[in-house]
């Protein structure tokens, strides 16, 4: 692991102070991704997942696709398959049921 993380860290010398905080922030998100990952519980084998395009995933969870377009780094249910988003059926309707 902490050869994935070298790049960033010699990276981090060659930057301005003024562009820290936004580094901060990434880092803060990647952390809340994989703190999401490790929280949730591990899918039963009987559920089988299914995973849906921007246009289907933003209909389900009720936002715009422009919306999530944006947002998709916050989900831990996002699914990348070469420059194409994908999102995990399961992982939404999880989603779904904590917010509400």
């Amino acid at each position: 692991m902490r050869n994935l993380l070298q790049p960033v860290l010699q990276s981090l010398w060659g930057l301005t102070k003024e562009e820290l905080p936004e580094l901060i922030g990434e880092l803060e998100s990647l952390k809340a991704t994989a703190w999401t990952r490790l929280m949730e519980p591990a899918a039963a084998p009987d559920q089988h997942d299914e995973l849906l395009d921007v246009k289907a995933a933003a209909e389900r969870l009720g936002v715009s696709r422009d919306y999530l377009y944006r947002h998709h780094r916050q989900y831990a249910f996002t699914r990348r398959q070469g420059r194409k988003l994908l999102f995990s059926v399961l992982g939404i309707d999880r989603h779904i049921k904590q917010r509400y």
